[in-house]
């Protein structure tokens, strides 16, 4: 599992959900053998108490690799605070070096960004599963990436598997169904 941990707050936000990692990790686990459950994000080391410390700390000790790096504040020309943290090459590189030790990859992002990662990762004989949203507005994952994939699955769709609270979802635009959860894989399949 490769989950890009902005990208996946941003989605579950959207769809006005909070995610249980300890029940999101236990759902993919009945579903196929996990190898590996990596989490990416950039952290902002400047500030004395960062609000990720308590998720990553919990991350770490509960069966996820952690994957971080300071990200890096900056003032936009409008004045306006801005933090930028891209965790994609750090993710990029973590599939392809166990694309020879893994049949099947779950990809927690919607970035278009990827696409040319899934493609090379499936050109070594793995499978790829992306979980993003297109129930968000605007969608979550690109369209290239989805097309990508050898299977999309909605979050909204599996997110009840795994949801720890429910909040007021923001306003969505109508969109196609995505595969269902029970589609994923063998059970004896490497993620």
């Amino acid at each position: 599992m490769f989950i890009d941990g902005a990208n996946l707050y941003s989605a579950s936000r959207n769809l006005g959900f909070d995610v249980d990692y300890r029940n999101l990790l236990e759902f993919f686990r009945k579903k196929a053998h996990v190898i590996r459950a990596y989490y990416y994000s950039a952290v902002l080391e400047t500030e004395e108490y960062s609000p990720l410390k308590p998720l990553t700390d919990w991350l770490a000790y509960n069966g996820y690799t952690l994957v971080t790096k300071p990200a890096r504040e900056y003032t936009d020309s409008t004045g306006r605070r801005r933090v930028k943290g891209n965790m994609d090459i750090e993710l990029a590189i973590d599939m392809l070096e166990l694309a020879d030790k893994i049949d099947h990859a779950i990809l927690f992002s919607g970035d278009s960004d990827f696409r040319r990662l899934v493609e090379a990762v499936q050109r070594r004989g793995v499978r790829v599963s992306v979980v993003s949203s297109i129930r968000t507005s605007p969608p979550m994952v690109a369209d290239e990436l989805r097309r990508q994939a050898d299977q999309f699955l909605e979050l909204a769709e599996i997110a009840p598997e795994f949801t720890r609270r429910q909040m007021e979802p923001r306003p969505r635009a109508p969109a196609a169904r995505g595969a269902s959860a029970d589609a994923l894989a063998d059970p004896h399949d490497n993620a």
